[in-house]
């Protein structure tokens, strides 16, 4: 019997391409002989070179060894992850063949005779289709029309479709027959990174892989060896600052490598500050010394760091992510102690854990909601670097204040220990314990403005001009309460309101305020809004006076310009007064 592969090409691999060579495939004679990025350079063309994916390899080994293969899966992670990469790698599996294999095999060396074209997106039994660009049901159609006919060459027909979560309502619903019952030689392989996207009823026909962020460990040693192939000398510290910044993605970190490798003249060894230069870091130990300023309430020595790194070119974006990394290892050092897994130097973590020692689980907590608002108000404020130094004064704001705990113990009446943070005398939960349990502390005395109105009192006292008009056009009343103000800035209001505010009130009453600016808050009035209201409502109620209308239906063009109250009538005690000083003068 003839060989139904006889008359067709053994393989594409003498065409000239500008695609990753796979192994033992070398093209003779390159289109392009020009620079390739390390994202194609690299790009996996075995299983065993997908990095930091090993469950769903497992799975993938142990399916295809079993001939348990389904006939869709799903392919769902962040961005550079491996989708698309994988997708194509089942398609060579599904249709893998060398004159010794002739079955669907997870072993792809040595490669097969439709490898190379699969890989390249250029084999005519697997078609690949970007949903981002063609969502509607005309393209489904092509696809499903294609479907009945048998496979030219491979043993499969395998249907790749990027990005699939892009495809409207009526896509989806004409490819759910075909998905459910597809024939035998067809497959689909479906990548996207919206997976809540994809209606459930094709989530169900799939089989669903969800790809992982690769380890920063993983993909700090993955970057290493590609250095060594490269030659390029690059300082350990560097690369694991590639791999923080690129979030598990390995595009994004080779995308970066490829910039970093740049960085340093030939000969040279690229150092890890080129690399936070290049990234806009700072470096992680000066953001631990901002931190440990800030929660010691150094003010000074906080906003001096902050500031210098961002003049040195820190991005205050980064800066808050790194601050709330740095409390985050605080936190599982305070939960799990000193030997909790950090990925970090003993140094830093030594310093770490001297920060847990000060403060507690809850007071942490409040830390960590604190700068995580401040990371939302830097991404949204016209000027993030002002917006970084006044979440660090919230949070130099937050660490002053008494832990949730001790607050309580206060309230009831108890004494707190001081600190607010691990206690011998207060036991597990932090319930009083000991002897000091029996203490009775002093009613705490906060002074200060009770709500709005009680604020500019207050600043009106004081003769602050500026700060009373800011206040009354700029400022909507979320909540007043003894040393915390939350409020709704307006379109036009000062970026530095908050701490103008929080300042005068330190200095008016002695006591440390948190003035908290969130706009979309849904606030109250503004004084100035208040005033214009109730104008309105002044002039509204004369013109529909009685006798406010007959007087302008008798004169025609008439209109009310202001209302003036008018002067009290005297009163009975009012004409005894009168003519008691008359008789005195005489």
């Amino acid at each position: 019997m003839d060989d139904p592969h006889s008359d067709a090409p053994e393989s594409d691999a003498h065409e000239a391409y500008d695609g990753p060579a796979l192994p033992g495939l070398e093209p003779e004679a390159p289109r392009d002989s020009g620079y390739q990025v390390l994202a194609r350079k690299y790009r996996p063309q075995t299983f065993d070179d997908l990095i930091g994916q090993e469950p769903m390899v497992r799975t993938l080994t142990n399916a295809f060894a079993s001939g348990r293969i389904a006939h869709a899966y799903m392919m769902t992670g962040v961005r550079g992850v491996g989708k698309t990469t994988t997708a194509r790698l089942i398609a060579r599996a599904l249709n893998y063949e060398t004159d010794e294999v002739h079955q669907p095999s997870i072993r792809l060396t040595p490669p097969g005779r439709h490898c190379d074209a699969i890989a390249r997106s250029a084999h005519v039994d697997v078609m690949e289709m970007d949903a981002a660009s063609r969502t509607g049901i005309s393209d489904i159609r092509e696809i499903l029309d294609g479907v009945r006919y048998a496979p030219v060459s491979a043993r499969y027909k395998v249907y790749i479709i990027d990005e699939v979560h892009m495809l409207s309502t009526s896509a989806f619903n004409a490819l759910l027959k075909t998905l459910e019952e597809p024939p035998e030689h067809v497959k689909f392989i479906f990548a996207t990174t919206e997976i809540r996207k994809v209606p459930v009823t094709v989530l169900s026909r799939c089989q669903r892989f969800d790809l992982k962020r690769v380890d920063r460990d993983v993909l700090t040693d993955h970057l290493a060896r590609i250095c060594e192939k490269e030659n390029a000398s690059v300082e350990c510290d560097g690369l694991a600052a590639i791999a923080r910044a690129a979030e598990g993605s390995v595009r994004d970190a080779l995308s970066l490598l490829d910039q970093a490798i740049v960085q340093a003249d030939a000969g040279q060894s690229v150092t890890a500050d080129q690399i936070r230069d290049m990234l806009g870091l700072a470096d992680r130990s000066r953001v631990l010394d901002l931190l440990e300023a800030a929660l010691e309430n150094r003010a000074k020595d906080a906003l001096d760091e902050l500031r210098h790194q961002y003049d040195t070119g820190a991005d205050p974006q980064v800066l808050m992510r790194d601050l709330l990394d740095h409390l985050h290892a605080v936190s599982r050092i305070k939960a799990a102690g000193p030997s909790a897994d950090l990925g970090e130097a003993q140094e830093t973590v030594e310093r770490l854990a001297k920060l847990a020692e000060a403060h507690s689980l809850a007071s942490l907590g409040r830390l960590w909601k604190t700068a995580l608002t401040g990371l939302e108000d830097v991404r949204n404020a016209p000027d993030p670097v002002s917006a970084a130094e006044m979440a660090v004064i919230r949070l130099m704001a937050a660490a002053s204040l008494p832990s949730p705990e001790d607050a309580a113990r206060l309230l009831a009446g108890v004494a707190a220990p001081s600190g607010g943070g691990a206690n011998p005398s207060t036991g597990p939960g932090g319930a009083p314990s000991g002897p000091q349990a029996s203490y009775v502390a002093p009613e705490p005395e906060f002074h200060g403005p009770k709500d709005l109105d009680a604020l500019i009192a207050l600043v009106d006292e004081a003769r602050d001009i500026g700060l009373k008009l800011d206040i009354e056009r700029c400022f909507r009343p979320v909540s007043i309460k003894p040393g915390a103000i939350v409020f709704e800035p307006t379109q036009n209001a000062p970026s530095n309101l908050g701490g103008r505010i929080a300042a005068f009130l330190q200095e008016q009453t002695g006591e440390r305020w948190l003035v908290d600016s969130k706009p979309k808050s849904k606030g109250g009035e503004t004084i100035a809004e208040r005033r214009e209201r109730q104008h309105e409502e002044r002039m509204d109620a004369v013109r529909r006076d009685p006798a406010m209308v007959k007087a302008l239906t008798l004169f025609p063009g008439a209109e009310i310009l202001t209302v003036d109250d008018a002067a009290p009538l005297p009163t009975s005690e009012d004409e005894d007064d009168t003519t008691a000083r008359q008789e005195t003068s005489r």
